[in-house]
């Protein structure tokens, strides 16, 4: 495993965690600017897996929260 990281992090420049990480805040952006569906399910939808991970990610990847996100950038009014 210490190999792969080692490979991975030379061929992108980011851990494999980082890079899971990123990949999964931009799924759960897409879904908050074109879905209604709430946090808990865009949360495990993206794989982010709850809530407050998803709040944690979008913080340190964005400064923001997903529900500001959403007010920002969503074209519709949210059904909660």
């Amino acid at each position: 495993m210490r190999h792969f990281a080692r490979v991975f992090r030379e061929s992108t420049g980011r851990t494999p965690a980082d890079y899971l990480e990123a990949v999964r805040v931009e799924a759960a952006r897409r879904l908050l600017e074109e879905s209604a569906h709430g946090l808990p399910d865009i949360a495990a939808a993206s794989g982010l897996g709850s809530v407050e991970t998803l709040h944690r990610a979008f913080r340190r990847r964005l400064g923001t929260t997903p529900a500001e996100y959403r007010r920002r950038f969503h074209p519709h009014p949210s059904t909660r």
